[in-house]
């Protein structure tokens, strides 16, 4: 790791010191070291190889019922930078939600995630024999006419959390990554594709091949698209695809956005929302998980969840002062950088699995729209209007009979959960997963 001649939990114990002495009455520090190193090859040779080494660390302090925030990464001015954010607090309207959690609150039986590979990280060479596998592999499917960005990399770290309520504690954390794009086609004709994986253990990782594979399959079959009719249609989402519609269900069960009243579903607690049987799962203590962590941003315990629980809308995404507001308590979802004060965040977030395989599930739409790929925002988080850009496979009759393009899909985005069928290909190996979905009754127009 990085050579720095203060060790990370110095700096934080200095800095909430520091913040003390300038008439802090109370602090948090978040310290975090990374480095990484990232390859990406061209035509057989390496085109761009990247090593970071970072130190960065936030303070935040309160003064009565104001607080503020900085952050810097040289640890030569600690003083400085307390004193900076005590002037600064000084000023700032007042809060009554701001504060940290009571000692009682604090985590104190942290569990062991195994968030850092224990095996040695990939020599440079190594990642570049790993980004011309997965080129050649992409050339090697039929149709592929080039490699795009074929890359592989890793990273690790070490973050400290520490608040003058009593809290300090400490996690190490990794990643690898391979990632590759495929370009099938001719000039203005040409379609692309992409396949990545991304695991905290190298082992865990895809293969070469399948994301080779995967990639360029993918980009083939998106070759000669049509414009489908415009009109309503029942539409599957593919699991890529599906993921996003969970994580809209998941922002807007955020606590903060909730208090804000700036979520469509402030109003639902307690109400179903998914049909009965459907769960949704945030779950930061999954062994290895992308978005596993032992404590929250606050340093609250953390515990998985059922943010929708049989189809019904169960619990909200709290940090401390979205519970405040809320008049509720803070269930450990408090996510921290070090710029800014914490805000509520999910963790490792799942749609259960439902029985029907994706196969099935075709045949069970009968003539309807494949999505693969979306683009844009097009969920109003106040209102609940989902309007994205698609592309896909028109299906009937249960197969799929051509690709489409440059089309719009368009609803009321809880009226659309509210009828979502799953297939039972989840995969969690991503922050946010779900299965293939059935979504009965979309508009879909030609652009």
């Amino acid at each position: 790791m990085l050579d720095q001649s203060l060790s990370l939990d110095t700096i934080a114990e200095q800095l909430l010191d520091a913040a003390k002495t300038a008439g802090a009455e109370a602090a948090d520090v978040v310290v975090g070291e990374s480095e990484s190193l990232s390859v990406t090859a061209r035509d057989g040779k390496l085109e761009e190889a990247e090593r970071q080494e970072s130190l960065d660390f936030g303070l935040r302090v309160f003064v009565g019922q104001r607080q503020a925030s900085v952050s810097a990464s040289d640890p030569a001015a600690l003083g400085e930078l307390a004193e900076r954010a005590v002037a600064m607090a000084q000023e700032a309207p007042e809060d009554p939600e701001a504060g940290l959690a009571d000692p009682g609150q604090l985590a104190t039986d942290v569990p062991e995630l195994a968030l850092l590979d224990p095996a040695e990280p990939p020599a440079p060479e190594q990642l570049l024999e790993i980004a011309f596998a997965l080129e050649a592999g992409v050339r090697a499917v039929d149709g592929v006419a080039r490699a795009e960005g074929p890359s592989a990399g890793w990273r690790r770290g070490r973050t400290v959390l520490a608040a003058t309520n009593g809290f300090h504690r400490g996690y190490e954390a990794g990643s690898h990554s391979i990632g590759v794009t495929a370009l099938a086609g001719e000039g203005l004709e040409m379609e692309r594709d992409y396949s990545f994986s991304a695991a905290r253990w190298r082992e865990d990782l895809k293969s070469i091949d399948e994301v080779a594979k995967e990639a360029g399959e993918r980009a083939v079959r998106r070759l000669n698209p049509r414009k489908p009719k415009t009109g309503a249609c029942p539409v599957i989402f593919e699991p890529r695809m599906a993921a996003g519609l969970i994580g809209s269900l998941i922002a807007g069960a955020n606590g903060a956005s909730v208090a804000r009243g700036s979520s469509f579903l402030k109003d639902k607690m307690g109400e179903r929302i998914l049909p009965a049987g459907l769960h949704i799962i945030d779950n930061p203590l999954k062994p290895r998980g992308l978005a596993s962590r032992a404590f929250d941003g606050e340093g609250l315990p953390v515990s998985r969840k059922s943010v929708f629980e049989d189809g019904v809308l169960s619990t909200w995404l709290l940090d401390l002062a979205s519970a405040r507001k809320l008049g509720l308590v803070s269930n450990g979802c408090a996510s921290r950088g070090v710029s800014g004060a914490p805000s509520p965040g999910s963790s490792n977030v799942w749609l259960a699995a439902g029985e029907t395989t994706p196969e099935a599930l075709l045949a069970d739409m009968g003539t309807g729209l494949l999505i693969t790929e979306m683009m844009g925002r097009g969920l109003n988080p106040v209102t609940g209007d989902y309007s994205r850009g698609a592309t896909g496979f028109w299906v009937e009759n249960g197969e799929i009979a051509y690709p489409v393009a440059e089309i719009t899909v368009a609803g009321d985005f809880l009226e659309m959960v509210a009828s979502m069928i799953p297939a039972n290909d989840l995969e969690t190996d991503r922050r946010i997963a779900a299965p293939s979905l059935l979504i009965e009754g979309l508009t879909v127009a030609a652009e």
